[in-house]
Order: structure tokens, then C-alpha cells, then sequence
């Protein structure tokens, strides 16, 4: 009498058999042959040739079947393999592709009772690399993207140059599998192609924010053990001193990574962009990722020079952010997308893989200013952009000559900071329609919509702008958030008053801090990544930020450690202690406010103090208001940050007194 398998054993792998004609299974004991692939992966990347190839006509079988020989919660490797790029035993999260290959594939069984199975037929790991590949089949005399008086690049030419980029990068500099491919680069054409190439390399994405001075690329270089770096013209000569200060280290011939120009005149000194792509091999077949947890990209958080933190997304978390971001965000099919998000920042929010998804357009820009948006509105019928707040306050307080009337409705998508009601209510007024999200840098960035209902549009300008101020609730791709007391792990009350630490947990979670696992442990210890952001829930269940716990000052959605400037502060000889706390600021939204106390005896004034700090650290970093007073403490003798906050305030916002580019 045979025994069924019992419903929750459906999901548990039992064994391996491999199928035989007829679509029957026979049962082999694996271990006593040698395996061989009977499903074949289908690769079909050769940039020389178009999409209608009669002998590999789908775009489903394109993407290699991963060998699942390990069961569902399968134990990864541990972190203290040896990374090729670092040439010694660390901690590598990317441990899981060092000397992997393909090898031989072979249909799995899950369940025999409930003939069950998992194969190239019905599993394909998930990867954003399948929207550009579906874009050039499905829109590809369509227009990709659009940068200044060029002539558009269409979705199958764009697609095109991806693939040579990656065979370059593969064929010319032995980029493996997990090796690190560094950007330096404002929204330019090549900053978005590289979101699909490197992956397509088999490589990690790190793109390194463009206000960072020579000494944080330099230590984020070295960090990230980056093989390649890809550096945008105007930011050459903060790549070149950022690779001379790598060179003067000890061993640092082991690490210096090779130096690509991105422009359109190519520097004849240096390996140009263009030329990569002009040389590319003829042939490539993508590397689609082996698993869908293989990493995809490294971002790192605006922490200390000293200890920088690298955050690592996979391919399916990227995938599966890109689609909760685009329903979030009601972008619709082929949307014309402006780019004044940059694209280092979380990966443009997922909107690089997102406009691919939908077959829409890209409008990149290098810098833009309020006149160069309404402009390019207008010319291109932009449908979406996004945005920190000081994008729309720029927008708001644009002169009249440099406004034109919207051609329709845009959309815009707003983060980074919490968005003054003020502001919301002039967006709306000038015909935008603003999408209000919330998310780290360790949830794949957006991660919160406040999603609209149809009977606030009623109530009073005042009213909805306070009620889309809020951060709202998780979006479709992540499993939940939660406002809760960090040390009993219990939600609060939904009281709209009751204080609590923000957390996340779900598939949009970043898979760790590279090469810090006892960081990733304690940042998500009790099964939820905690934020350090401190916030309320209403009756209505939306959450909404009250303050930040690590005392963070977002500035034009750039993250600011108040520890690093207060550490540069110090090292100033007048200086006895210092405070750095947030002010608003009109453009910004906050900047640094530095509260100092002199050492008896000793002179400096304000002027002294910020430029003392402007040598030392990013400009956007150092304080734009310094008070000289006594600090106050705790009986314990602990600076009260909240009484300088206050004081902050109290001062009033700061107002825009130069004309910004950004």
C-alpha cells in the first residue's frame, strides 16, 4: 500500500532524477553516473544579430537554467572564501560565484507523488537583464534614449551597445563573475547602458555618488575592490587623484583598477567608452546570473570615510523593486522618463531597469537646472520624473520666463527626505502630480508609497498636501513594514503619537553589508532590518517619519553623518568640542548646523570654521551655519543634541542665495 506525501512536504526536494524520452522520469541514483544536461540553456546575445533568428526565436529560453542541486534553504558558502579581487581571505558575499560555472543541467523533481518538477520550462532565475532583452524584441525601432541634440538610440541599438560593453568588458579585462565594475558618472547615456552591461558581464554594478571628493572615491575604490572604473569626462580628475592616492598605498598594485573614460572626445591617454564598444568582440554570449540571489550591484551608504558601508542587492531583489516601484509609481506603457534622479543613488531608484520594463524613453541629463526641466517637459512630452524635494522646490520657485505649460499631466516621484506640505500643494497647483515613497539605501531604495485615495481628492489643498507628507504603507514587492519598540520588538499603538523604529522586512531586503556580516546580523536581528528611523502609525495604518535616530541630516537627499563633521570640526586647533545637528534650508531641505565651543583663549569665526571644513570633506558636507556657544550636556556629561535641534529650528530655514545647477 503506497503512502502519499503529506501536503506540507510538497515544497521539500526529495531527490534528483533525470527525464528520459516520452516525457517520462527514471529514476537513477545520480551518484553513479555522470550527469548530463538535458535541457539546454539557450543564450542568444550575439550583438551582431537581430532578434528574429528562426533557430532560437524565444526570449524565454534565453536565460541559462540554474543547476539546483542544493536544497530550497540552501547553505551558501561561508563568508571567508577568498575573493579574487582582494587576493586574501575576507568576508565576500560574492563567495557564491568564485569558480562557478554552468556544468552540467538536468530536470529536478520536487515531489514525485505530486509530479512536481522544476526546469527550464517553468523556472528561469529572476533578473532585470530580461527587460532590456524584452524591450529590444518587443519596442525596438522604438526610442531608448534621448541626451541632447543626438540622434536618439533606439530599444534594439541600445540593447546592442549593452552587449558590446560587456563582452569588452569580459574579453579585454577579464571581468569573472562577481568582480566589481566602478561608475563615476552624472546621467549620461553610458551611466544607464552600464546598468544592463555589467550585469550582463556577470559582474557587480557600483556607482559612486558624484559629489564624493578624490579621498571617498579612493576609499570606496579600495573597499569595493573594483576591477574596472568607468569615470564620466568632467569627473576625470577626480578619478585620476582618487586612483593616485590607491596607487601610494601599500600592495596597491594588486588593486588598481583600470581606468575607462567616459566622453565624447576620447582621451588618447586612456581607455575610452566608445572605443570598447567600437572594438567589442563580434560574439558574447550574456551571462545570465546562476542564481537569483548572485549580487548585482553595491551601493554604498553616506557613512565615514573611516568605515564606508557597502549594501549588496541581488537579481531578484533588483527585479522584483523595479516592479513594485513602477506600480507604485503608476507608470504606465512607454513613458517618457526625465532623469533628474541620479542614477547612483540606489540605482536611479530602479527606474534604469523600470523604463526598460515598459518600453518607454529615457531623457538623460548631465546637470539640469528649473528652466532645462520645464524645457525638456516640453520638448519631449516627459510623462514621469522623480526626485528629491529639493527638485520640487526648485521646480515651485522657478522665475516665470523659465516655466513653460505643461504638455500634460507628470508625474513625479519624490524621496529622500519627508517633503514639506508647502511644497506638495505648489507641485499640484502647477499641474504635477507628486508619488510620495520612502526607502533606504538598504531596501533597493523605495520601499513605502503613500498610496491615494479617491476621496482625499475633496478635501482641502492644506489637508491632502498633510496627508501625502505621510510615508504610507509597503509597496507590492515588500512583504511588510512595521513601526515597532526596538527593544520588546512589539508594534505601537496606531495612535499617531505613540514613537517607534521604522522596520522592514521582505524579498527588497539588501542581502547584506559587504564584507561586514556582523553589521548585516545586528542591522537585521529579530527578522527585520532596522531602519534607525523613528516614526508613528495612524488609525489608517500609514506610517508617517517623526525623527532620525542616528541623527542623519539629508541634505538635497544626500546623507550627511554628523559624526564625520563633527570629527573634522574637532580637528580644528581653536576648536574644544562640537555639535552638528540639521537646519532647514529653503533649497535643501536640511544642511549641517555646527554648534562650537573654543578652547579658552582661542579665535575663529564662521567663515574660517566652514571653509576649514570644505578643505576637509564634500562640499555638500561641510555646515553652511556654525554658532559659537557652550555645549549643553547630560548630568553624564553627554552633548543634548535635541536642545541644539530645537535651536536649529528656532533659527529658521535657510534661504536659496545662488542660483543651483544640479
Amino acid at each position: 500500500m503506497s503512502m502519499r506525501t503529506p501536503l506540507p512536504h510538497l515544497l521539500r526536494r526529495l531527490t534528483h532524477h533525470r527525464s528520459v524520452i516520452n516525457s517520462s522520469f527514471k529514476i537513477e541514483p545520480v551518484q553513479l553516473r555522470q550527469q548530463h544536461q538535458l535541457i539546454q540553456p539557450r543564450h542568444y546575445s550575439n550583438p551582431q544579430s537581430g532578434y528574429h533568428n528562426p533557430s532560437r526565436p524565444d526570449l524565454a529560453g534565453a536565460r541559462a537554467f540554474t543547476n539546483l542541486s542544493q536544497p530550497c534553504r540552501r547553505q551558501r558558502a561561508p563568508f571567508t572564501s577568498p575573493h579574487p579581487l582582494l587576493g586574501v581571505a575576507s568576508l565576500s558575499f560574492f563567495s557564491s560565484l568564485v569558480g562557478r560555472d554552468q556544468g552540467d543541467q538536468e530536470v529536478e523533481v520536487l515531489d514525485m507523488d505530486a509530479g512536481t518538477v522544476r526546469c527550464a520550462a517553468n523556472y528561469a532565475p529572476l533578473t532585470p537583464i530580461s527587460f532590456i532583452e524584452r524591450a529590444a524584441a518587443v519596442y525596438g525601432d522604438r526610442p531608448a534614449v534621448v541626451y541632447g541634440e543626438a540622434r536618439p538610440t533606439t530599444w534594439r541599438e541600445a540593447r546592442d551597445r549593452c552587449v558590446r560593453v560587456a563582452a569588452a568588458l569580459v574579453a579585454r579585462f577579464g571581468v569573472a563573475r562577481g568582480d566589481v565594475v566602478a561608475v563615476l558618472s552624472p546621467n549620461v547615456p553610458a551611466m544607464y547602458e552600464l546598468h544592463f552591461a555589467v550585469p550582463m558581464a556577470g559582474a557587480v554594478l557600483c556607482t559612486f555618488n558624484t559629489r564624493h571628493d578624490a579621498a571617498m572615491v579612493s576609499t570606496l575604490l579600495r573597499h569595493s575592490g573594483a576591477k574596472v572604473f568607468l569615470v564620466e569626462s568632467s569627473l576625470v580628475e577626480v578619478g585620476r587623484s582618487a586612483l593616485k592616492r590607491l596607487a601610494d598605498l601599500p600592495d596597491a598594485a594588486s588593486r588598481l583598477p583600470v581606468l575607462v573614460t567616459i566622453s565624447d572626445d576620447a582621451d588618447p591617454g586612456c581607455t575610452d567608452y566608445e572605443g570598447l564598444i567600437k572594438d567589442a568582440p563580434p560574439q558574447f554570449d550574456i551571462r545570465w546570473p546562476l542564481d537569483e540571489l548572485d549580487p548585482i550591484a553595491l551601493n554604498y551608504t553616506s557613512g565615514t570615510t573611516s568605515r564606508p558601508k557597502g549594501v549588496l542587492y541581488n537579481h531578484r531583489g533588483a527585479y522584483l523593486n523595479t516592479v513594485g516601484t513602477v506600480l507604485a509609481y503608476d507608470i504606465t506603457h512607454m513613458p517618457t522618463y526625465l532623469w533628474t534622479v541620479p542614477m547612483f543613488h540606489c540605482n536611479g531608484w530602479h527606474l534604469p531597469w523600470g523604463v526598460a520594463m515598459l518600453g518607454g524613453t529615457n531623457v538623460c541629463l548631465r546637470h539640469f537646472t528649473a528652466k532645462l526641466i520645464f524645457d525638456c517637459i516640453a520638448r519631449h512630452g516627459v510623462t514621469h520624473m522623480g526626485g528629491a524635494p529639493t527638485v520640487l522646490n526648485m521646480i515651485v520657485n522657478a522665475p516665470p520666463a523659465d516655466r513653460k505649460p505643461l504638455p500634460g499631466t507628470v508625474r513625479v516621484m519624490t524621496g529622500g527626505a519627508p517633503p514639506p506640505p508647502p511644497i506638495l500643494s505648489r507641485m499640484e497647483e502647477l499641474g504635477f502630480a507628486v508619488h510620495h515613497i520612502y526607502g533606504l539605501t538598504e531596501t533597493y531604495g523605495p520601499a513605502t508609497v503613500c498610496t491615494w485615495m479617491p476621496e482625499w481628492d475633496a478635501l482641502p489643498a492644506e489637508e491632502r498636501a498633510r496627508l501625502k507628507a505621510r510615508q504610507g504603507f509597503h509597496h507590492i514587492a515588500m512583504q511588510d513594514v512595521d513601526v515597532k519598540d526596538p527593544a520588546t520588538m512589539e508594534s505601537v499603538p496606531r495612535d499617531g503619537n505613540t514613537v517607534g523604529e521604522v522596520m522592514f522586512r521582505g524579498n527588497t531586503v539588501m542581502s547584506g553589508y559587504y564584507k561586514d556580516i556582523s553589521a548585516t546580523k545586528e542591522s537585521m536581528a529579530g527578522g527585520w532590518l532596522r531602519t534607525g528611523d523613528l516614526g508613528v502609525r495612524h488609525p489608517d495604518g500609514y506610517i508617517q517619519l517623526k525623527d532620525r535616530a542616528k541623527d542623519i541630516i539629508i541634505s538635497g537627499g544626500e546623507n550627511i553623518s554628523s559624526i564625520e563633521v563633527e570629527s573634522v570640526i574637532f580637528s580644528h586647533p581653536a576648536v574644544l568640542e562640537a555639535a552638528v545637528v540639521a537646519r532647514p534650508d529653503d533649497h535643501w531641505g536640511e544642511t549641517p548646523c555646527a554648534f562650537v565651543e573654543l578652547k579658552d583663549g582661542a579665535s575663529a569665526t564662521e567663515a574660517e570654521i566652514i571653509g576649514f571644513c570644505r578643505e576637509r570633506l564634500p562640499h555638500f558636507m561641510a555646515p553652511k551655519t556654525v554658532v559659537f556657544q557652550d555645549l549643553p550636556k547630560t548630568s553624564t556629561g553627554k552633548t543634548q543634541k535635541f536642545v541644539l535641534r530645537e535651536k536649529a529650528r528656532a533659527m529658521g530655514s535657510l534661504t536659496k542665495t545662488t542660483k543651483s545647477k544640479l
